[in-house]
């Protein structure tokens, strides 16, 4: 009996991961569609976002506020909010904005291969805020992913540097709302599960996205009547931004956030060769798949050495029970 459910329990894991994978890569080819698609007309990353984050506020609100199915963790006050959720609302909302507006202009393997540097930003940006230490093991992990990316860029056929400079400003605002959140929870001492991390940072990142999007996409709404934009794909394509979220909490409270990790890994893979069969921009060479595998592989000695860390700090144990992990985007892969 104890086997059997140690079977189960292991299957149910599995089927968690594989959620994961599937709500993160369809994810991406959702927006996609959604910003490119002729039929659905709504070629605006930024009111695209902007209402995701609030439908993830009001649904946030609901669920633990009102039929109270989840519950926000306690500790938050007006100090850590200001000083801490605004900051990594900000970057956030950044993150996706750009994100989302380089789909505009590049396809979506290549947007993937791009976002692989994401661990040298993240490295550089922690070495400068005082998180992370150089040292000539990381320094030779962080020049073989960007090896890696740049020879992926090589490969690319249709390259387009507006969307470049889209993605990688998108890259940079993660990394920052990473160092946020590892500010947050070192030196705040406040650890949030990624529900109770939707529900501050949700609002936080709506209003970001609010001000630019009336100076820069409503007017234009307005002007080419996009407000038909079909509720159902609406509804469907931001509970599925939501459902992605959730899906991260199940999975960190069934394994680990390394896991989260590598599952991304996997699912950047499913998603460049997928995106060769569904997109008719996406043209993959031998070139892009050596390059990406190249950063891929230093992805991979990253994270391992991100684990070992871990384990030596004594937090290993408590990733087991729904550690504080990065809120998931669904623009860009979990870390």
């Amino acid at each position: 009996m104890a086997m059997r459910r140690m079977v189960a329990k292991e299957y149910i894991t599995y089927a968690y991961i594989l959620l994961y994978i599937c709500l993160s890569a369809g994810q991406i080819f959702f927006n996609k569609w959604v910003l490119s698609s002729k039929e659905i007309n709504f070629p605006y990353p930024l009111g695209l976002t902007l209402l995701h984050m609030i439908f993830s506020s009001v649904l946030c609100f609901a669920l633990t506020k009102i039929f109270k199915i989840l519950k926000v963790e306690e500790g938050m006050t007006a100090e850590i909010y200001a000083t801490s959720v605004v900051p990594i609302g900000a970057m956030f909302a950044m993150t996706l904005w750009l994100g989302n507006t380089a789909y505009l202009y590049i396809s979506v393997s290549f947007a993937q291969m791009l976002k692989a540097i994401m661990p040298v930003a993240v490295f550089i940006l922690g070495v400068a805020a005082g998180l992370e230490v150089m040292s000539c093991r990381m320094l030779l992990i962080m020049s073989v992913i960007s090896f890696g990316v740049l020879v992926a860029s090589y490969g690319e056929i249709n390259i387009n540097w507006i969307g470049v400079v889209y993605q990688m400003g998108g890259v940079v605002g993660e990394a920052l709302r990473l160092i946020f959140m590892e500010i947050f929870v070192k030196r705040k001492g406040l650890k949030l599960n990624p529900i109770s991390m939707m529900y501050y940072v949700s609002p936080c990142s709506a209003l970001c996205l609010l001000i630019p999007w009336i100076f820069l996409e409503k007017s234009k709404m307005d002007a080419q009547g996009s407000w038909s934009f079909q509720p159902l794909v609406l509804i469907l394509n931001s509970l599925c931004t939501f459902a992605l979220n959730l899906s991260v909490f199940l999975v960190i409270s069934h394994t680990s956030a390394l896991t989260i990790r590598v599952a991304g890994v996997v699912k950047d893979w499913v998603v460049v060769l997928l995106s060769a069969l569904l997109f008719a921009d996406t043209k993959l060479t031998l070139i892009n798949l050596f390059g990406y595998a190249i950063a891929i592989a230093g992805v991979a000695a990253y994270n391992n050495s991100k684990l070992k860390r871990e384990v030596g700090q004594g937090n290993a144990g408590g990733s087991q029970h729904g550690e504080s992990v990065p809120l998931t985007s669904p623009a860009t892969p979990t870390k």
